[in-house]
């Protein structure tokens, strides 16, 4: 059995220790949380309550810890597990700044204690089948990929002050997912252009965006995100993975190779029939079916293995750290009119 402690009991907490308590292999062995409500779960849990991170972890030894606290916290209590060689799940973003995440990925590899960034969509089916059939290189060589996440939020949303202010907004809250999964499937990010709008409500923070994103290995992207619009484009919908929304079965995310296309989450291959085809010919439709599984419960499961140094992390604290640094570039190149670097803000905050 392997013993975890929950760090944090907001929403994306709470559904960790349902997860944990209706798994098999695990065990929830103490909560973390200064909170009153935090106090009242770990009761009706029968588990050990603490408010100081520090005092549980030294009195607890568990094999595991998952932090889902807000995002300034997560540098702290990750080096206080990595300081303890207590492999961590840490919530998406890896860290609330730059700096910050250097630091933890830092720490992590020079004790070699693993981080698993909390990045669930590269556990979810649907972005498994994608992997696996761009590696296959049944797409061939990629040109183009083009996506968006279009829904809108309720008006109560914002009643929560930090929601309206910059960095609390639909960059570092979803888009941050989607530039995760742009950069598992097709490689890594050169730069990003973008525009950035807060039109739709006014407030400080956006709630708009238009990206213009070019990989590494060539290939171009486009992306296009809103929390002020109504659709049924975005994975929380299509993926039929997300906690808290509706199932809207269809597409949100196009891969465009030399061989075909794909269609993701309804996962529809577009090829031609025969050899040397061309945009004269018809197209043949074939059905890239996932297999059948959770995505909460796949990175909970995967999570085990990193724990027991059976596997590393999907997504370790490196990988996150990246994926943090495509996103905040989002921002920057919004306000600054121009292409943003990824590798130059990555060296830019690297500590001295």
């Amino acid at each position: 059995m392997t013993s975890l402690v929950l760090i944090g009991t907001g929403l994306i907490g709470r559904e960790h220790a349902r997860l944990i308590l209706s798994h098999p292999e695990t065990e929830l062995v103490a909560i973390c949380d200064p909170s009153s409500e935090s106090q009242h779960l770990a009761a009706s849990l029968g588990v050990p309550h603490y408010a100081e991170w520090d005092a549980m972890l030294d009195q607890v030894k568990p094999d595991g810890a998952i932090i889902a606290l807000p995002n300034q916290l997560h540098e702290p209590v990750a080096l206080s597990c990595i300081s303890r060689n207590i492999a961590c799940l840490i919530e998406k973003p890896i860290a609330e700044t730059l700096p910050a995440a250097w630091r933890i990925t830092l720490a992590a590899e020079q004790s070699g204690t693993p981080v698993l960034v909390g990045h669930q969509r590269r556990h979810s089916p649907d972005i498994r089948a994608a992997k696996q059939t761009i590696e296959a290189g049944d797409l061939g060589p990629l040109v183009a990929v083009n996506g968006m996440t279009l829904f809108d939020k309720p008006n109560d949303y914002f009643n929560a002050e930090w929601r309206t202010k910059a960095g609390g907004g639909v960059l570092l809250i979803n888009l941050i997912h989607d530039i995760d999964v742009l950069r598992y499937l097709v490689g890594e990010i050169d730069s990003i252009r973008a525009f950035t709008s807060s039109a739709s409500r006014g407030f400080e923070v956006e709630d708009t965006a238009s990206l213009a994103i070019k990989f590494e290995n060539g290939t171009l992207g486009t992306f296009i995100i809103s929390d002020s619009a109504v659709s049924p484009w975005a994975w929380e919908y299509t993926s039929g993975q997300a906690l808290y929304h509706p199932t809207q079965p269809g597409a949100c995310l196009f891969l465009a190779g030399r061989k075909a296309a794909l269609s993701v989450s309804d996962m529809y291959m577009w090829r031609h029939a025969h050899e040397h085809e061309h945009w004269q010919h018809p197209l043949v439709r074939e059905h890239r079916a996932p297999e059948r599984s959770l995505t909460y419960v796949n990175q909970l499961d995967h999570f085990i293995q990193v724990i027991h140094r059976k596997v590393a992390p999907l997504i370790s604290a490196r990988d996150g750290m990246s994926t943090l640094a495509a996103t905040l570039a989002v921002s920057r190149a919004g306000r600054e009119d121009r292409a943003i670097s990824i590798t130059g803000l990555l060296n830019e905050s690297r500590p001295s």
